[in-house]
């Protein structure tokens, strides 16, 4: 089905908040050694630096269904938007290391809460048969800003001294923050908040119609039979034990996806590439290939997941993901470090990531929680994700200090293969299917798994 020009602007602004999160979560792998000689960091005070942004990330995802479902999907994501740009202004100005580490963890709370807020607002006005392309999109978008940081820090650190250069990288995000709040005069709300959170049915169709008005009036009844099921004055968990199984596959995909060791790369990808034995220079320079293929391949999957499902791009990524992961291992291990394998297997990782979880787990999170608990579940499947994130980013200095890059990559290698088996023994699809039906398709889940 074809997708009006009103869904599709919404959709993109929306994802624009996917760019911002991506651009701020890559952008410090530019600066994060020339911050460590300037304020003369210590290995703990470095591994803090850089996870001082997820530690707000992990706040935002754990506070983000609260002014998603308070205030709406639009106010909040408007308040993700100002946070951005407090942020990048904070961050460049910084006069202090406290300062800095403040100004990274409010840029870490709008992270967190775009990676709550984006997703759900998307699903929620998406038709099913389009669905997973556009949530997809704000995948996209999160690969397009960490591609767009890599290749500004790039041409930052060759144009100014080290001492100025990270804070242009930095500071430079203000500029996307206020193009986003400016489209976000132009997005409507939610329509599906509107009816379950306000009761306001008459404006909650006009936005139906724009979107689909063949399908409006059908979309409509369902929304308002969920509706008829829902008591707002009646607080509902998502630690109800009916929703013990979405609740279980958000936190899998969601510990999965940072245990592939996806963000230890992206943010220290520099720091790997100089490992491998490559200049300064061209590490950096490195690292927008890193993107440019991250890029392309999140492209392709947005463009066939509604066709392929997500399963089966869960699956193909888990298999090549064991396999890159196994190789950049054995070369770490390998006497002679060859430098030129190590950025074809890192290449190749990133493609497989990009095409299957990178894609898929925005999307999956957003549609396997019930109406009434989806802003919750996404939190929780955020908070998750970026928990783990955090723990990763912090430790990965250590892991290859003490285990070095052989065994750290191992590591990373046998959480895939447990991965393929939960993709495999649990993970339902979910392609095709309206939101308000998802209840059905992860009791369904829950069947075959007792089977």
């Amino acid at each position: 089905m074809g997708i009006s020009k009103h869904l599709l602007f919404w959709s993109v602004t929306i994802a624009l908040g996917g760019f911002l999160f991506g651009f701020d979560t890559a952008v410090i792998s530019g600066a994060e050694q020339a911050i460590q000689s300037y304020w003369s960091l210590n290995a703990f005070q470095q591994g803090f630096t850089v996870a001082s942004a997820l530690i707000g990330t992990v706040l935002g995802a754990l506070i983000g269904s609260i002014p998603a479902d308070r205030w709406g999907r639009k106010r909040a994501l408007l308040l993700v938007g100002i946070l951005f740009l407090i942020s990048s202004i904070g961050s460049a100005l910084a006069t202090g290391w406290v300062m800095f580490l403040v100004a990274r963890i409010l840029g870490g709370i709008a992270v967190g809460g775009s990676s709550v807020i984006a997703p759900i607002y998307i699903s929620e006005i998406s038709p099913p048969k389009v669905r997973g392309r556009l949530v997809g999109m704000f995948q996209f978008n999160v690969v397009l800003g960490i591609l767009i940081a890599y290749v500004s820090n790039y041409f930052i650190g060759n144009l100014f001294e080290v001492e100025k250069a990270w804070r242009f990288m930095l500071g430079i995000q203000a500029l996307p923050s206020l193009i986003f709040l400016v489209l976000m005069r132009f997005v409507p709300e939610s329509p599906r908040w509107l009816i379950l959170k306000k009761g306001l049915l008459d404006k909650a169709k006009r936005i139906l119609v724009i979107i689909s008005p063949e399908q409006a009036d059908q979309v409509m009844a369902e929304i308002k039979q969920s509706a008829t099921k829902i008591n707002n004055n009646q607080k509902e968990s998502i630690w109800n034990r009916k929703y013990r199984m979405a609740v279980m596959l958000a936190f899998l995909i969601a510990f999965f996806n940072q245990f592939s060791g996806i963000n230890a790369i992206l943010y220290y990808a520099p720091r790997i590439f100089e490992m491998a034995g490559l200049a300064k220079s061209t590490s950096l320079l490195s690292t927008i290939g890193v993107g440019l293929v991250f890029s392309i391949f999140t492209f392709l999957a947005l463009n066939i997941i509604d066709k392929m499902g997500r399963r089966k791009l869960m699956i193909i990524g888990s298999i090549g993901l064991i396999f890159t992961l196994g190789m950049i291992s054995y070369t770490f291990f390998g006497d002679d470090l060859n430098n030129r394998a190590i950025i074809v297997y890192m290449l190749l990782f990133i493609a497989f990531f990009a095409f299957s979880q990178g894609t898929v787990i925005w999307v999956f999170i957003s549609e396997i929680f019930p109406n009434k608990v989806r802003a919750q579940g996404q939190a929780f499947g955020s908070f998750t994700h970026w928990s783990m994130d955090a723990l990763i980013a912090f430790s990965f200095p250590f892991m290859i200090l003490k285990l070095g890059g052989g065994s750290t990559f191992l590591i990373f290698g046998v959480m895939m293969v447990l991965q393929l088996i939960f993709v495999v023994k649990l993970m339902p699809e979910t392609k095709g299917r309206s939101l308000e039906q998802m209840e059905s398709v992860v009791e369904e889940a829950v069947a075959v798994s007792v089977a």
